[in-house]
């Protein structure tokens, strides 16, 4: 049974409102001198693409090491929680692979499918990419949607295929079902609009291109989470509607099966997480696996501001991984 580490992370300035730790990194935060990226398409089997930000060391630095970042719902690889992390793991020595989800490149997707918490046959194919390239030490990190996708890649089995030496997911939705009940709710109406948003604007400029795919009455009238995964995520991926695609894409059943390292941080107080994403049973009886729930920290937010610009999300994605051992034997 491992030992559930005590969070060291005090909070900042916006840790007096969990709305402003969310809000402010993401809209207000500034990564100086991010590493160089190149963008590289990885083109798929079923005739799709997903685009990939490298953030390459020079060659003299190299050691055959990477680590692949997966953003969150609406996010892509330019977010600055992406950076941020890009820049942490490039200095302590790793290669990074930042991918963008289907249709969150800043180009439409070829295929009527979109993106979703349980696509992990996506997040196969960029780890694939990887050790084609021939690294044999991958890290994996996600956020939100992305840490979902990654507790659940690591929790089936042909994740063991792969040289996973460890992974951090941050502000994970463990259970989806509860947790779109708690995005829907009153207080979280302006992150709900946000991302509705964009969404139904990609309903609709899918639905030109493939009118066969899309019933488009009552789109424009969606209010709520719940209500886009009834009608367009759910039968586009195959589920029967919201809940069965809640119930066999949530990780939270696939935590026991993990078999490297992970660790999972969900602060207290994200305002999109439900009272099932902090259960810790499945983790205590899995000595891979830590949970960590900071008091503060917002969703996706964890501004304590270390070491100049870094998160403290970032120093400890990057002590993790470095030494995951001391992290599972409580030291």
């Amino acid at each position: 049974m491992p030992v559930l580490q005590k969070p060291s992370y005090k909070g900042s300035f916006l840790s007096v409102n969990k709305h402003f730790e969310t809000i402010y990194p993401a809209l207000f935060r500034k990564v100086s001198n991010p590493p160089a990226v190149r963008r590289e398409r990885l083109e798929m089997k079923d005739g799709d693409f997903l685009d990939i930000d490298y953030a390459i060391q020079h060659t003299a630095n190299r050691n055959n090491r990477v680590v692949i970042i997966t953003h969150g719902l609406e996010g892509d690889s330019s977010r600055p929680y992406i950076k941020g992390m890009t820049k942490a793991f490039y200095a302590h020595g790793w290669d990074v692979m930042a991918w963008n989800l289907r249709g969150c490149g800043g180009e439409l997707n070829r295929l009527p499918r979109f993106y979703n918490s349980g696509a992990t046959e996506d997040l196969d194919a960029v780890v694939a990419e990887a050790v084609k390239r021939g690294y044999n030490e991958i890290s994996l990190v996600g956020f939100s949607l992305g840490g979902n996708m990654t507790v659940k890649f690591l929790g089936e089995s042909y994740a063991d295929q792969y040289p996973i030496a460890s992974s951090v997911a941050f502000s994970v939705p463990l259970d989806l079902e509860s947790c779109s009940v708690e995005i829907d709710k009153w207080h979280n109406y302006l992150y709900t609009r946000r991302f509705l948003n964009t969404l139904i604007k990609k309903v609709v400029r899918k639905a030109e291109i493939f009118p066969e795919s899309f019933n488009t009455e009552g789109v424009r009238k969606i209010k709520s989470i719940f209500q886009f995964d009834e009608l367009i995520t759910g039968p586009l991926h195959g589920y029967e509607g919201a809940v069965d695609y809640y119930t066999q894409c949530s990780s939270a059943p696939f935590v026991p099966k993990v078999k490297t390292p992970l660790l999972v941080v969900n602060a207290l107080n994200d305002t999109f997480l439900s009272a099932k994403c902090y259960e810790e049973s499945a983790f205590s009886a899995n000595a891979n696996t830590i949970l960590l729930k900071p008091r503060h920290g917002g969703h996706c937010g964890f501004a304590e501001f270390r070491n100049g610009s870094t998160y403290w999300s970032e120093q400890m994605a990057t002590e993790f991984c470095l030494h995951p051992e001391r992290w599972l034997q409580g030291k």
